[in-house]
């Protein structure tokens, strides 16, 4: 979900210069480090099977200090991977999201808002840009503007 909201926002909030590495990816251990601590998120990019937004978890395997992260697939890649400093109110605005999308997933898959039948009236669900209802057409999707940069 919060990869999803990102990618609206056109903002993955990093670092916008990072310099490419060459990364091995191994049973879920990343090398060489790039700084992440426990439960910070991080963007991959130029990885031809892990590109995306994770999470970091310290973990204690085998009485060793393993740094793994599950989901991701074993290559080497050269790339960027950049430690994401997402703002506290983005994540709870990413958890709401997907409360109100369980919520209101009947709503969401049929194209109608409402309909009749004797008299033959219509009304079709639009958001924003006549597209489908979103989330991001709610008052609550709607905060998220003010992090959202033009896409280029």
């Amino acid at each position: 979900m919060l990869l999803e909201i990102m990618d609206y926002l056109h903002n993955y909030f990093v670092p916008q210069q990072a310099e490419q590495v060459t990364y091995t990816i191994s049973g879920g251990m990343i090398s060489p480090g790039f700084g992440a601590e426990d439960g910070d998120r991080f963007l991959i990019c130029g990885s031809r099977r892990n590109d995306g937004v994770y999470t970091w978890h310290k973990r204690c395997i085998m009485n060793d200090d393993d740094k793994k992260v599950a989901g991701l697939c074993d290559e080497t890649f050269a790339g960027t991977i950049r430690v994401c400093a997402v703002p506290p109110a983005v994540l709870a605005l990413s958890r709401e999201k997907s409360e109100w999308e369980e919520a209101h997933s009947g709503q969401l898959n049929g194209t109608f808002a409402s309909e009749s039948f004797n008299g033959y009236s219509y009304t079709l669900k639009t958001g924003k840009n006549g597209g489908a209802l979103t989330w991001f057409d709610t008052p609550s999707g709607k905060e998220l503007e003010r992090w959202r940069r033009p896409y280029i």
